[in-house]
């Protein structure tokens, strides 16, 4: 797609972090360009516009539209315990078919990200040193952002005035693609370190996480009317206070205590193979925002 671009600024390193390295590729950037002069009638405008409505109680109004047309919520979503899958089970295929970007935006639907913009609210992309692409920045943590916000205050004047940290929903940003911008997703590096520390309780060899960690539970399950949702987590601590919550109210032991229960994933690997073929296996899948457990993050949530 076209694009309209402004001048860049000339290079300028961005001094090294003394916080943990983040898992993509070091980021020696500057403040290279701003998402200007887009007009009324161009799609991305219109995407970006989209992105900024208000995230509200979008957990549980999605898992609503999950729920069969025929069988419409009647109550609401349960928060359950249940055994162990057992070796070779797996969800039925009730179809080979790819899920349509729209069933995608409802599974990611409430899930805040976070990103820069200028005093017009426009987007701010940064530039990789050799990597020839600017980039678009998406942080899960808030304070990362305000944290980058900082840094290129620092770097450039124009920046200064009106710029700002802005929530996104990360339904609306997962698909955006721009020519010569490559979009890119910064993990909470708290998160990163739990998902390192999973993976080596499971005897795997680590070497860093590249990618969004997300956690869930071999034994937790929502349920909502009669369908069940397996429900991926983007904090490991809020995983563990639903599956703390749901043990003490069903007087079970804590599947936490298990070693394996609470495995973890890559959020972008989830996506691309939802968006591919052959992905029934995810199509129970449900996105726990930061923050929230489904015991009490969501009002209308109870444990069964």
């Amino acid at each position: 797609m076209p694009f309209p671009w402004t001048k860049p600024h000339p290079r300028t390193p961005i001094e090294p972090q003394s916080h943990p390295p983040n898992p993509f590729l070091p980021i020696q950037t500057h403040l290279s360009a701003f998402l200007s002069s887009i007009s009324s009638s161009n799609p991305l405008k219109t995407h970006i516009d989209s992105a900024f409505e208000s995230l509200g109680n979008a957990l549980q109004s999605g898992l609503s539209r999950l729920a069969s047309p025929s069988a419409p919520l009647r109550s609401p979503p349960w928060a359950r315990l249940t055994p162990p899958p057992l070796a070779g089970d797996g969800p039925a295929h009730r179809f080979d078919l790819a899920m349509s970007t729209e069933a995608i935006e409802e599974r990611l639907a409430g899930v805040p990200v976070y990103a820069l913009s200028n005093s017009a609210e426009e987007f701010v992309l940064v530039a990789g040193v050799g990597s020839g692409k600017s980039l678009g920045l998406f942080c899960f943590k808030k304070e990362d952002a305000e944290a980058l916000l900082d840094q290129m205050r620092s770097m450039n004047h124009d920046m200064r005035q009106g710029s700002k940290v802005v929530a996104l929903a990360l339904s609306k940003v997962f698909q955006l693609k721009l020519d010569g911008v490559a979009f890119r997703f910064i993990p909470d590096s708290s998160q990163v370190a739990h998902a390192i520390k999973v993976k080596e309780k499971v005897g795997s060899s680590v070497d860093g996480f590249s990618g969004v960690p997300v956690f869930q539970s071999k034994s937790l399950v929502l349920r909502s009317g009669n369908k069940r949702y397996r429900p991926f987590f983007f904090r490991k601590e809020d995983l563990e206070e639903s599956l703390f919550r749901a043990s003490r109210q069903q007087n079970k032991l804590n599947p936490a205590l298990r070693t394996g229960d609470i495995q973890v994933r890559v959020l972008e690997e989830i996506i691309n193979t939802m968006k591919g073929s052959s992905v029934s296996k995810w199509d129970d899948v449900v996105f726990i925002p930061p923050g929230l457990n489904v015991s009490v993050g969501v009002r209308e949530t109870a444990l069964g």
